[in-house]
């Protein structure tokens, strides 16, 4: 198994074990994938959930980017309900962890064809 690939599992495990949701294991690792190379560097696949500049970087290259999302203030709701499903006090929050819930709940997966 891959580095890529544990670190997937550590994903699916977030999504079971912190989120209460049975993750769709295909949108999970096309969503890691697009993560890039970011999911192996310590700092940059988290997300730092208490800062409002990182939030804002979700929004922007994420849901407005990545989704095609328009700008309104449902977007950082969404956020803020994604942050308080995986735990405000949980320390580690991944990226694609966070970009999964987000895709599910625009129901966005069809960017991941």
């Amino acid at each position: 198994m891959g580095k890529r690939d544990e670190l997937i599992q550590r994903y699916a495990d977030d999504l079971r074990n912190k989120c209460g949701m049975e993750p769709d294991m295909n949108l999970l690792t096309k969503v890691t994938i697009g993560c890039g190379p970011s999911i192996y560097n310590a700092d940059s696949s988290t997300v730092a959930s208490s800062q409002a500049g990182e939030l804002d970087t979700v929004k922007t290259n994420f849901l407005m980017k990545k989704l095609g999302l328009s700008d309104t203030p449902d977007l950082m709701d969404a956020i803020n309900q994604v942050i308080e499903t995986y735990g405000k006090s949980e320390r580690n929050k991944y990226r694609a962890v966070i970009y999964y819930m987000l895709t599910k709940h625009f129901g966005k997966e069809a960017v991941y064809g």
